[in-house]
């Protein structure tokens, strides 16, 4: 009898610990994932602050125009080497590395760094030389014709050029560190970024027309000083971690070939990626004076929620799921991966529901000032609600696009990818001729809908998963809150905004609004059952 209860509390103490096991790995993934939002919020803050410096400047014109097709240049070649299928391709080698060999892994991380560096340079340099045909390439005929515009663009393209290198190496710092369990100082180095240019922009536009250069290559300056201070205040913590400079660092391992090769794979996809920006590129400039301006606009506000909350939850995914795997945990790993499915919906539907009802007024408090007019705010705020359909999906495929890169089937991805990039292209070059620019926006939104809804089958089908994975009762119950919430926000914006409202009176009821509104999304949540959230509030 005694043996027997010895053994009853064995089990006991062995269940306990298993239970104990989960919550700290759950905890884990959502306090790294609020680390990353926190820091990535402060970025994003002043993200908005540079752009409401850049629209009060320079408003929505033919220079904004210029700036805004010049940096798209480089980072047509920064989907590639700084985010997107990099980053997916080195995080889960480094973390495999990582757990083998220490050293080794930092002999690899430091062989990645000089041949990201060789290569990186080889592309800003051709961007220098060839930087007139570039912009001729991926603008129309009507934006290059103008020859203040062109030459405009040209010269920012040629002085943004090093600005590819320096954020690839960033981005090669960020992904180390994040597999290192180290993830708020590399997710608010972009704040030095925002800092440092709009430093530029304040300060460098006078010493420029004294010197007889235009005051919109402040903007250019800022871009290179910004992306030199994102890479250097990630250095500290290499440093510390043990990741100095390796006199022997790896560069012809296996380990640098995988990454080598998938990333190769990834090319395809951004190639497609690519010529969709030029298409698009050239149908934007091709509308109307500002349109380029209006979209990008649109998209940083766009970009806010994503990098917040999407963003942040796909890296902190990416790096627990990609460790649990490698360590041969897939129970463990398919578990990370349901919280990050659960948690992009909870938070970003209601980001959605809000961003969309409230697009004009946040777009006048935002931008409308200086330079940027009410017209400019109309035209914006249409793309706005464009670009805010597409936001949960984009979220799931931040969390789904890299575990194929874990899960050794980078090559799914790329081809889901590049089909759907062929759906936006032939929609946008279908309807922009009937709806205009704002028809680029729909676009983007709907193949990132239809490159979730292939991500999701195809996952199912590599990790079977069931379809209750992904159309759960806590679904249900999120989408049933969310229409609450979109209700409460139409009428509650309807009786207390008005287009005639001064700034301080429409941003108090902005924030009163989305207050009220999130408070009853959650509430019902609460009410319904789904407590976890506020459970980790009180933790």
């Amino acid at each position: 009898m005694v043996k027997r209860l010895k053994k009853v509390n064995r089990t006991k103490t062995f269940l306990k610990k298993v239970v104990i096991f989960i919550s700290k790995q759950r905890s884990s993934l959502i306090r790294s994932s609020l680390k990353m939002a926190s820091a990535t919020f402060t970025s994003r803050i002043l993200g908005l602050v540079r752009e409401q410096v850049i629209a009060a400047y320079f408003g929505a014109s033919f220079v904004t125009d210029a700036f805004n097709v010049a940096y798209r240049i480089p980072n047509l070649l920064r989907d590639l080497f700084a985010e997107g299928a990099f980053s997916s391709a080195f995080v889960p080698t480094f973390t495999e590395a990582n757990v083998h060999s220490p050293e080794k892994a930092k002999r690899l991380f430091w062989g990645m760094a000089i041949i990201l560096f060789i290569v990186t340079s080889v592309f800003s340099l051709g961007i220098i030389v060839f930087a007139e045909e570039l912009v001729r390439l991926i603008t129309d005929d009507q934006f290059s014709q103008n020859q203040e515009t062109f030459y405009l663009t040209v010269q920012m393209a040629r002085l943004m050029s090093p600005f590819l290198v320096l954020i690839s190496l960033s981005a090669l710092f960020m992904g180390a560190l994040n597999s290192l369990k180290i993830f708020f100082i590399p997710s608010l180095a972009p704040a030095f970024f925002n800092v440092l240019m709009i430093s530029s922009i304040i300060l460098t536009p006078k010493l420029l027309e004294e010197r007889g250069f235009h005051p919109v290559f402040s903007l250019a300056m800022g871009v290179v000083f910004g992306g030199l201070g994102q890479l250097l205040i990630q250095v500290p913590l290499l440093i510390k971690r043990g990741y100095g400079p390796k006199l022997k660092p790896l560069l012809f391992g296996p380990e640098n070939k995988t990454i080598l090769n998938r990333l190769g794979i990834g090319t395809i996809g951004i190639a497609a990626t690519q010529i969709n920006i030029f298409v698009t590129t050239i149908l934007a400039t091709s509308t109307v004076l500002g349109a380029v301006s209006w979209l990008s606009y649109a998209f940083r506000l766009f970009q806010f929620p994503v990098g917040i909350l999407s963003v942040s939850i796909a890296g902190s995914n990416l790096v627990h799921f990609a460790d649990s795997w490698k360590r041969g945990e897939g129970d463990k790993a398919k578990n990370i991966l349901a919280e990050s499915y659960f948690w992009s919906w909870l938070l970003v539907l209601p980001a959605l529901g809000l961003m969309f009802i409230q697009s004009e007024s946040i777009v006048r408090i935002v931008f409308e000032r200086g330079a940027f007019s009410y017209e400019d705010t109309l035209s914006t705020s249409k793309v706005l609600k464009a670009y805010i359909l597409g936001l949960p999906f984009y979220g799931l495929y931040k969390v789904f696009a890299p575990t194929f890169f874990t899960l050794n089937r980078p090559k799914l991805p790329v081809a889901i990818s590049t089909g759907c990039i062929g759906f936006n292209l032939i929609f946008c070059l279908l309807t922009v001729p009937h709806f205009g620019y704002v028809a680029l926006a729909y676009g983007t939104s709907l193949s990132m809908m239809l490159n979730s809804f292939i991500q999701a089958f195809f996952l199912s089908r590599v990790l079977e998963l069931p379809w209750s994975f992904f159309f759960s009762s806590k679904l249900l119950k999120l989408f049933g809150s969310f229409i609450v919430l979109c209700v409460s926000t139409f009428f509650l914006q309807r009786y207390l905004v008005s287009d005639s409202q001064p700034f301080f009176e429409l941003l108090f009821f902005f924030l009163l609004i989305s207050a009220v509104s999130s408070l009853i999304y959650f509430s019902l949540l609460f009410l319904l059952g789904e407590k976890s959230f506020f459970s980790l509030l009180k933790r």
